[in-house]
């Protein structure tokens, strides 16, 4: 490889491995080491092929949400973990409840199951159009809407503070904004 594009590739690595990194560790389910294989999965694929992509990162993304779903299909029968009880909401305010809203938010992610986290992701945190996150998901429109749908429903009921049961699901249910995010 030459070394103008092996430079490029570094640069790209260097600009944009902690919003993707990120990505992985949403779609994990907040498995760290398992986001980092992820994204070093989807670096390597990339590297290989740097001097013929367009839209780097969108392939990155692309290789990241592929290999997810593969990872997902390889282990479809592992048991889920989850926690007995939700601790009560305090009456904090300021920094402190936010902190707290976002470890709620994140425990009550980990109860969801793969779908319904990778739809909420890509739906809202990456902000993709629904025929999108079908097309990545190969499903059905109506299978995004439905799962959004529900998965936001679920997540009111776990961590109320969240919003009211009758809000729309186009208002965001959270508000993580992946540092180093272009925009």
């Amino acid at each position: 490889m030459e070394a103008s594009i092996h430079e490029e590739f570094r640069e790209f690595v260097a600009m944009r491995s902690t919003a993707l990194l990120q990505l992985a560790v949403l779609l994990t389910g907040g498995d760290r080491h398992a986001a980092e294989d992820l994204l070093q999965i989807a670096l390597m694929k990339a590297y290989g092929r740097w001097a013929r992509i367009e839209r780097p990162e969108a392939y990155v993304r692309q290789v990241i949400y592929r290999q997810q779903i593969s990872r997902w299909r390889l282990r479809r029968h592992r048991a889920e973990t989850t926690v007995p009880v939700l601790p009560e909401p305090g009456g904090h305010s300021g920094a402190e409840s936010e902190s707290e809203l976002r470890i709620a938010l994140w425990t009550a992610l980990g109860q969801l199951s793969k779908r319904q986290r990778a739809v909420l992701v890509l739906r809202y945190f990456e902000d993709l159009p629904e025929a999108e996150v079908a097309a990545l998901l190969r499903c059905p429109v109506g299978t995004v809407r439905s799962t959004a749908h529900r998965s936001l429903a679920k997540l009111r009921v776990l961590v109320p503070e969240l919003g009211p049961q009758g809000a729309t699901e186009q208002a965001q249910p959270f508000s993580y904004t992946a540092k180093g995010a272009q925009g």
